[in-house]
């Protein structure tokens, strides 16, 4: 592992905010941000630091930065952020700064809309649905055909064309500071574009309201859902930093159980799939969610793509998927992993190595309650790695490959065909972690004093 390029302490290089009118008189963006590494910048027009992570490689991720003032928007509802990221087509910078919380599930005069708002006229009834594929008389042996689940896919897309929001290249989605900014019940779609900044956003409520049975998924079938509160598709040079994703306040313990099988409403966090590439996420914090983040949406995804760095990251009450990583070059570093059950989320594994994924995983920090079993940190297919060390457990230096391994069939590979070198801010020693990151992750921490 080559020397990181800082190893100032956490708290050292923090961020710190502070006013435009403190520093810079008649300054017109708002929020300035006093950084340790980069001197005195504009939140809105803040850049990713030289060798931050993979999405700092090549051109590195700009965002929106070079918008004129035409192209800086500031939004409130659902309709101004549709207007403010106008055409995915549409390749000029632009900068949209997410004013209190938007609900998705609004029309564009701000009305509420519900889940009957999109089966209405569709033919859709849950009722209908169930009565339609109850195994007792379907069977298990096939996916859902007919009536009933042509309804469903109408119903789906109406609701997909109201919470959807597509993103340009370019582009950077800020949340202002102060005002409990974010997006509920909706999805972020980055998608085929390049260059691409969200910070400082909590994304909440992101809900299917017609999950699809599968009675072929698994010995018992299962209820497989749609949208992710943000979601990377065939994106390069993506930064998503300081954000807040959660399932709150509808937590899965809230789901009904139809053929002896969850409703599951949610689907994932951030997934980063479909041959996306160069891409960090930083300074977040993943809280009461299952399937959390997926890199890599198959076995065969693409090669020679998925890098992706993982650092300084909160993650509570998260069931699987932090992240599991098919086919590229994930580094998972400095982040807190608390594996105590939360809201009735019971952890099942952290990072999932598989399809030859090569994961570095180091100085991490793994809080395990009494009882709970080092070996089920990780999971493997057999042709995953997961190369690295300093990683703690419950403050003391452990080898967390090593334990899975001696109780599994399925060996992780403990070497990696890649060595990081993009790896600005790296702290060798993960001891502190669990108290710095309580303060310096998630969407409540850049501020305006």
């Amino acid at each position: 592992m080559p020397a990181p390029s800082h190893r100032r302490s956490l708290r050292k290089r923090r961020a710190l905010v502070v006013s435009a009118a403190a520093l810079v008189a008649g300054a017109s963006a708002g929020a300035l941000v006093l950084n340790a590494n980069a001197g005195t910048v504009d939140l809105y027009h803040q850049t990713l630091a030289a060798k931050d992570g993979w999405a700092s490689s090549g051109t590195g991720t700009t965002g929106g930065t070079k918008a004129d003032a035409a192209h800086v928007f500031t939004v409130s509802t659902r309709a101004e952020l549709v207007k403010a990221l106008g055409s995915t087509s549409d390749k000029t910078p632009r900068i949209v700064r997410v004013k209190g919380t938007i609900d998705a599930n609004t029309d564009d005069s701000g009305k509420k809309l519900t889940c009957a708002n999109y089966a209405s006229g569709t033919g859709y009834s849950l009722a209908a649905y169930l009565k339609a594929f109850d195994p007792a008389t379907y069977g298990r042996s096939k996916l859902p055909s007919g009536t009933q689940e042509t309804a469903r896919e109408k119903a789906q897309d109406k609701q997909a064309k109201n919470i959807a929001f597509k993103v340009p290249a370019n582009t950077t989605i800020v949340g202002v500071p102060g005002s409990k900014a974010g997006i509920t019940g909706g999805t972020l779609e980055i998608q085929n574009v390049d260059n691409v900044i969200v910070r400082n956003m909590t994304f909440s409520a992101t809900e299917d309201c017609f999950p699809q049975w599968d009675p072929t998924d698994g010995d018992d079938g299962n209820w497989n859902s749609e949208y992710d509160s943000v979601t990377l598709r065939g994106a390069t040079h993506v930064w998503a930093d300081h954000n807040t994703f959660t399932d709150a306040p509808r937590l899965d313990s809230a789901n009904p159980t139809y053929f002896g099988r969850e409703f599951q409403v949610h689907d994932g966090a951030l997934d980063i799939t479909k041959g996306s590439d160069l891409v960090t996420v930083s300074y977040s914090q993943f809280a009461s969610h299952d399937k959390t983040m997926l890199i890599g949406s198959s076995d065969t995804d693409s090669s020679g793509k998925l890098r992706v760095s993982i650092h300084h990251n909160v993650w509570k009450g998260i069931v699987q998927r932090a992240p599991l990583s098919r086919l590229g070059q994930i580094h998972v570093y400095n982040n807190f992993f608390d594996t105590t059950t939360l809201n009735g989320y019971a952890p099942q594994y952290s990072i999932y190595s598989r399809a030859k994924a090569q994961v570095v995983a180091e100085s991490n920090f793994w809080k395990v309650p009494s009882g709970g079993k080092v070996a089920k940190l990780l999971k493997g297919d057999g042709t995953g790695s997961v190369a690295g060390g300093g990683n703690l457990v419950n403050g003391t230096t452990t080898d967390v490959v090593a334990a899975y391994n001696a109780a599994n069939s399925k060996k992780i590979k403990t070497t990696a065909n890649w060595k990081p070198t993009l790896t600005a801010g790296l702290q060798t020693s993960a001891k502190n972690l669990p108290t710095e990151l309580a303060t310096t992750t998630g969407a409540t921490v850049l501020k305006v004093s």
